[in-house]
């Protein structure tokens, strides 16, 4: 779908192109998705010009080297029409702020209400333990993961594509801030709680090393796509869901801990947000009329390379299913589900999951 006829002589003058709306008064440069533009499109949508749809001068900021702002050539995947993406959720800068505040308000209610009736003093031992040492090691892999989607959003040839991609890393970032504090509130209500033991797990046990190189090896990727790519659709399944799921939220209660699963909670509605997102931009460009399978055969390039670090890092958090005292939930049964999961999201793709 072409947004604009230009003009064969290029002139900035009215009625030098046409536009959707070029015979009306709402000013608007694009087709909207539906019978109507969202307000999210309003706000979005050709905010972030491109010289190809309607900027006869070229880009209006450039580097020395002559190159414009934003290239497409950040990405090895390649598209008949970047701007063809519009985020499921939807959202945009209001509405992200008004999401994350009230995520914020209810992760700090009920730390506030757990501690105010004494729960932290009734957490098992053994569960202090993980809670002190692996939620610890976890948050600086959703730091990680954050600061690489910080970085891709720069890359974006869109602004719908950067604020996804945004929305995504604010996310991370906010939940490897609420495990920080959940950590410090109630480790001043458990006698000898070590702080800083989350660090030295995450920079020194082997049982994160896996973890550490997957994520370490995606903020190494100069391809912001590939980021995206892996975080939602490999990461995100075969490790972040196994850990948060898998083990936090299910293993939390037996063992007397009714706070971590509500704080873990707000991480899993996010991670299906960005998810819905991620699968319909990868699914426009695995379906690209043109450019369709150069992107299938690089992102089952990409698959390869992240899925077999995602069951590294997935095998060497095994040994934390055996650390609390009450083990209602086995690592087998978690990792049979995340492996359904991602089967299931790269079906959606029509992409294939790489044999082990």
């Amino acid at each position: 779908m072409t947004a604009t006829q230009t003009a064969p002589v290029k002139s900035g003058a009215a009625g030098s192109a046409v536009f959707a709306d070029s015979d009306s008064r709402k000013y608007r440069y694009f087709e909207p998705r539906g019978k109507r533009a969202t307000h999210y499109e309003d706000v979005t949508v050709d905010v972030q010009p491109d010289p190809e749809r309607y900027l006869l001068q070229d880009w209006i900021i450039s580097f020395p080297n002559g190159r414009g702002a934003y290239s497409k050539d950040n990405t090895a995947a390649l598209s008949s029409n970047w701007h063809l993406f519009r985020a499921p959720d939807q959202e945009w800068e209001r509405t992200h702020y008004q999401r994350q505040s009230k995520i914020e308000a209810m992760v700090q209610a009920v730390i506030a209400n757990g501690r105010k009736s004494g729960a932290p003093l009734h957490f098992d031992k053994a569960w202090v333990r993980v809670l002190q040492n692996h939620l610890g090691a976890w948050k600086h892999a959703e730091f990680g993961l954050g600061t690489s989607l910080m970085q891709a959003q720069r890359y974006g040839y869109t602004q719908m594509i950067n604020n996804a991609t945004l929305t995504n890393s604010s996310y991370k970032l906010r939940l490897a801030q609420d495990i920080t504090l959940y950590l410090a509130e109630i480790g001043m209500d458990i006698g000898n709680f070590d702080d800083e033991a989350g660090k030295r797990t995450w920079l020194e046990d082997g049982i994160w090393q896996g973890t550490r190189e997957a994520v370490e090896s995606i903020m190494g990727s100069e391809d912001y796509l590939e980021q995206y790519f892996a975080i939602n659709i490999v990461f995100e399944p075969m490790v972040g869901e196994l850990f948060r799921s898998g083990f936090l939220m299910q293993v939390a209660s037996p063992n007397g801990d009714f706070i971590t699963p509500p704080v873990i909670s707000a991480a899993e509605a996010d991670y299906e947000r960005n998810l819905a997102n991620a699968i319909d931009l990868f699914h426009l460009l695995a379906h690209d009329p043109e450019h369709g399978a150069h992107n299938k055969r690089l992102f089952q390039a990409w698959l390869h390379k992240h899925v077999a670090l995602a069951n590294k890092a997935a095998a060497g958090l095994q040994p934390i299913w055996s650390q609390p005292h009450s083990k209602p939930v086995q690592y087998s049964d978690a990792r049979a589900q995340s492996v359904e999961r991602i089967g299931k999201i790269l079906g959606e793709l029509g992409l294939d999951l790489p044999k082990e």
